[in-house]
């Protein structure tokens, strides 16, 4: 028995030398940045995928609730992709992320909230509370856009 327990410890440790170097690897905050605009874009193709089936542009239904987890799970900590000291560079972010933060994490919140009650009504499968939740969903996203995101030229 204390031979097997022996080669299990061992068996680990090539895998701890090889990622405990990267957890304590700091991300450097270009690549927070890229990290950041490709979960926000993530976020813009699953909001515009669901959007197309709740509005029957397409008969995907079967795959709404794909879209909608994919939501929760990429809406889930909103300003923990705007941390201190990624304000800078090619991105879309206000200073207003950064200078108003409660009012940005309240936003970021109303939004998972939003996305949460829309799961609720896809898993229902009333229509007209879908399309009602999803038409808060844009909303706060819309709202968040308006104050905290630059326009697009």
């Amino acid at each position: 028995m204390k031979a097997v327990k022996t080669r299990c410890l061992l068996s680990i440790i090539p895998v701890i030398t090889i990622l405990v170097p990267l957890v304590l690897h700091a991300a450097e905050p270009e690549e927070i940045i890229k990290y950041r605009q490709n979960t926000m874009k993530a976020i813009g193709g699953h909001t515009a995928a669901a959007g197309a089936i709740v509005q029957g542009k397409v008969d995907y239904k079967n795959q709404l609730a794909d879209h909608v987890r994919a939501l929760q799970a990429l809406t889930a900590d909103i300003p923990g992709l705007f941390p201190k000291d990624s304000d800078f560079g090619d991105t879309k972010a206000k200073d207003e992320v950064w200078s108003n933060r409660a009012e940005f994490e309240k936003r970021a919140k109303s939004a998972k909230t939003n996305v949460a009650a829309f799961a609720k009504a896809v898993q229902g499968g009333n229509p007209q509370t879908i399309v009602a939740s999803f038409k808060e969903v844009g909303e706060s996203c819309k709202a968040c856009h308006k104050d905290f995101r630059k326009k697009d030229d």
